[in-house]
């Protein structure tokens, strides 16, 4: 074999470098196998007794602890780039796994050799990638290389799920459990570390809401534990705060209800070939067993926990940066910042007399932490100034102004425009390259044909992205033209109206917003600080007075209370309640005044009722002035619907009081000389002298006259 060897090693191979490749596929082998690592090293004796000088040898062992499953080994492509720059004369390794544990990977490089006239060295021979027989054996060699890892990894995963079907498989445990010397799941023997647990889920079932517990932590100034998982002190307890996703984890993991759960959740490889995870539905778990070990809680206590959970959650999420406009009529939803931590701060609204107001909050910190809100500003006056601010910011000088910039930039434009066409370039040259060698290789070579047909799809696909990125900055670096420029101005004059036009939903003035602002800074102190920042790079400060708080917003102006107290002279509470609506008032709750408002207006500051006020002047009440008029109390309502009587009512059920009647001259009885009294009887008016004589008045005064009845013939 030796002799077959050096005849395939020709002075070609010994003026190029030996390349050695070293790798372990985990960590622990690296540190426990250490027999395997100085096999892999010694082969460059191998590669010296072969013919090439130590100083040619290159020792590549950047991906010690890397499986050779995984592509992304920054030494093996190292190699490959090597081998593809005809820079090596023979690749060494021990066996084939060490080089790849994927075909794809193996393959790829045995064609990439065949191409450069490249050997490769392991512990039983030395093989040439262009000849047939060493080939085929090669590429077998590969194949059951991977199969083996195949078979290994089914046999490790097979055990694990068939350990786990019996609850006895050994999984990472949440803080408060442990294993005992007999790999039972028993109880944390901390006393403190039980304590603390049995407190948690105490306050959680006594305020129902993590948030809650957290906030109760943090108030009562106690401590969680936590075990430390990567690093030199790794598995040791420490003492920190509780955070909310930590309160969140400890609620929704079954261990802590005594039950062993395995496969809650699934790893895929994304497009980027990083790993993710995703959490999988109960009926997808792959094992659970119940009261597999002691627990904090019951089954029953778990189940309760999640209900509660899920009622508490309203929404899933987190908050979008510069989401898409919504119908709110919020104007700086997504582009408000709080001042103080920098973060982005959302959006809620609340009704007043009848109307949606914006509040933005900045709470995501302290949701974490169970703390309050960082600043929490009503918008209504933000949105009002900052509209006010666009409209004057969109006149001709303005956008003369932008105008000028726009040209000022056009030369910077034009660099970066040269430097990204040398990229889409440089990218079209590299298909062609390909191309052109997929166009020289043998059809019948099927292997290194459909490799090299991969690589031009690869690097057409690479210059469709630099050219659509391309294409891309350069609309987004569009220069304005003479047409535009006038479309530009002539937005100076539509803009005020349409912006100002109450049919312009809110949506549509968010869009317009955006198109003009970067963001807008809050800062709530004494004052309101409000800084916008505009696409161009301008800025602008404006100073608000601060919001009054909703408490002082729903306190009744004491204007409206001298109008009250005013108008209660001459009018009942819905006259003054018809009155104040007139006259624009604002209740403090509600659109319109009530006659119940008006009412407990009247209570709450004491005013003197309308009853009290005409007393006061001297009218009557209906039983008062019928003893007054010696009449029914019936005629003195009779009386006062003729217009006979002055009466004013002094609430809204009618109910009135009467002017007092005026002093007459008194009509004496021709009789008996007592003075006249009034009746009415049968709807009409009728005098009458005192008890004593019972004569009418008229005839009274016509026998006064000496009018003397005549009697009646029969």
């Amino acid at each position: 074999m030796n002799a077959e060897a050096h005849q395939k090693i020709t002075a070609v191979h010994l003026s190029r470098q030996a390349y050695l490749y070293v790798r372990q596929s985990t960590l622990r082998q690296v540190l426990e196998n250490t027999e395997s690592t100085k096999r892999q090293y010694a082969l460059q004796e191998r590669a010296v007794a072969l013919g090439w000088r130590p100083d040619q040898v290159v020792v590549v062992d950047s991906d010690l602890g890397q499986s050779g499953a995984d592509s992304d080994r920054a030494g093996f492509q190292r190699l490959v780039v090597a081998v593809g720059m005809g820079e090596v004369g023979v690749v060494l390794g021990l066996e084939v796994s060490r080089l790849a544990r994927s075909s794809s990977d193996w393959h790829r490089l045995l064609e990439i050799c065949a191409l450069t006239d490249t050997l490769i060295l392991d512990e039983d021979g030395l093989y040439d990638p262009s000849h047939f027989n060493d080939r085929l054996l090669l590429g077998m060699k590969g194949t059951m290389s991977e199969a083996e890892l195949h078979v290994l990894r089914a046999r490790l995963i097979g055990g694990q799920l068939a350990k786990a079907r019996r609850g006895e498989l050994e999984v990472p445990l949440p803080v408060g459990l442990v294993y005992d010397a007999a790999g039972k799941v028993v109880l944390d023997p901390d006393r403190s570390v039980q304590e603390a647990i049995g407190q948690f889920f105490e306050t959680f079932r006594r305020t129902g809401s993590a948030t809650a517990t957290v906030r109760s932590f943090r108030e009562q100034g106690l401590l969680f534990p936590r075990r430390v998982q990567s690093g030199p002190h790794r598995g040791e307890l420490v003492w920190g705060s509780l955070l909310h996703y930590r309160a969140l984890n400890i609620l929704k993991n079954p261990r802590y209800a005594g039950a062993f759960a395995y496969g809650r959740t699934q790893a895929k490889k994304t497009l980027q070939g990083n790993g993710s995870r995703t959490r999988l539905p109960r009926d997808r778990w792959h094992t659970l067993i119940l009261d597999a070990h002691p627990g904090y809680i019951t089954w029953a206590d778990y189940e309760e926990n999640l209900a509660k959970l899920r009622a508490n959650a309203a929404a899933y999420g987190a908050d979008r940066r510069a989401g898409p406009p919504r119908e709110g009529p919020a104007l700086l939803q997504g582009l408000a910042i709080c001042g103080r931590c920098g973060g982005r701060m959302t959006v809620r609204y609340y009704m007043r007399r009848g109307d949606l107001l914006p509040q933005y909050s900045c709470q995501r910190e302290g949701i974490q932490r169970a703390e309050p809100p960082c600043q929490r500003i009503l918008g209504a006056d933000i949105d009002r100034a900052v509209g006010e601010l666009l409209v004057e910011s969109v006149s001709p000088l303005a956008l003369e102004v932008a105008l000028s910039v726009q040209d000022e930039l056009t030369s910077r434009a034009e660099d970066a425009d040269r430097l990204r066409h040398r990229q889409v370039e440089r990218a079209r040259y590299e298909a062609e390259l390909a191309q052109r060698r997929y166009l020289r290789v043998d059809p019948d070579n099927r292997l290194v044909a459909a490799t090299l047909e991969a690589e031009w799809n690869h690097k057409l696909r690479a210059l469709d992205a630099a050219q659509e990125d391309y294409e891309r900055q350069r609309a987004a670096d569009t220069l304005l033209d003479g047409e535009s420029r006038e479309r530009v101005l002539a937005l100076a004059t539509d803009f005020p109206r349409l912006w100002r036009d109450p049919r312009t939903p809110a949506r549509e003035r968010k869009r317009m917003a955006r198109l003009l602002i970067e963001d807008v800074t809050l800062i709530k102190g004494d004052d309101l600080l409000v800084h916008v920042r505009f696409r161009g790079g301008g800025t602008q400060s404006l100073r608000l007075p601060r919001p009054l708080p909703a408490a002082h917003l729903h306190k009744l102006d004491h204007a409206v209370v001298a109008d009250i107290d005013r108008l209660l002279d001459d009018h009942t509470d819905s006259e003054i309640a018809d009155a104040l609506n007139a006259a624009g008032h604002q209740p403090p709750v509600g659109e319109r005044f009530s006659i119940w408002m008006v009412w407990k207006i009247r209570k709450a500051h004491r005013l003197e009722p309308r009853f009290d006020r005409l007393r006061r002047k001297g009218m009557l009440t209906l039983d008062e002035m019928a003893v007054a008029l010696r009449v029914h109390p019936q005629t003195v309502k009779d009386r006062a619907l003729r217009g006979q009587l002055v009466s004013v009512a002094y609430n809204d059920k009618g109910q009135r009081l009467y002017a007092p009647p005026e002093p007459t001259a008194m009509i004496p009885c021709a009789k008996c000389g007592k003075p006249i009294i009034e009746r009415a009887e049968q709807g009409q008016l009728r005098r009458y002298c005192g008890v004593t004589c019972r004569t009418g008045a008229y005839a009274a005064r016509r026998r006064a006259a000496g009018y003397v009845r005549p009697r009646r013939q029969r």
